[in-house]
């Protein structure tokens, strides 16, 4: 497993249902937070970071109820990790600013593949524009 897969993995293992509560209740200001995000090097950030943000949302709200809790708690992870000021590339970084947020989003995605391409399949939502695919 690479350097942040196992780094995702560790993280999403830390999130509990306290977690994913404090989360729920910032997310409205995250979803803004995450839409004005600059990032011309990584260009299917802001969507990402929306798609796991709305999945999040969708599960707790119970608007889909057939995400396994380790997919769930990735995305909490992931959204969590994105909005913090402080991690390993400070985000106002010149052109890598956006590095790892990116990188931890990807590693959801490709970490929790079947359950969020079901979840996108679902809910309407193009699998292959969220993960960047040709």
């Amino acid at each position: 497993m690479s350097e942040i897969a196992s780094y995702v993995a560790h993280g999403a293992s830390q999130v509990t249902p306290s977690t994913l509560e404090k989360v729920l209740r910032s997310l409205p200001m995250w979803k803004v937070e995450f839409a004005q995000i600059h990032a011309p090097h990584f260009p299917h950030l802001v969507n990402q970071l929306e798609f796991l943000a709305d999945v999040v949302e969708d599960v707790a709200e119970g608007a889909y109820k057939d995400l396994p809790y380790g997919t769930l708690a990735a995305a909490v992870f992931a959204i969590t990790y994105a909005h913090k000021k402080t991690d390993l590339i400070p985000d106002h970084t010149p052109i890598m600013g956006h590095a790892d947020d990116s990188s931890v989003a990807r590693a959801v995605l490709i970490l929790h593949e079947k359950p969020l391409a079901r979840y996108a399949e679902v809910m309407g939502l193009d699998w292959e524009t969220i993960t960047s695919r040709p």
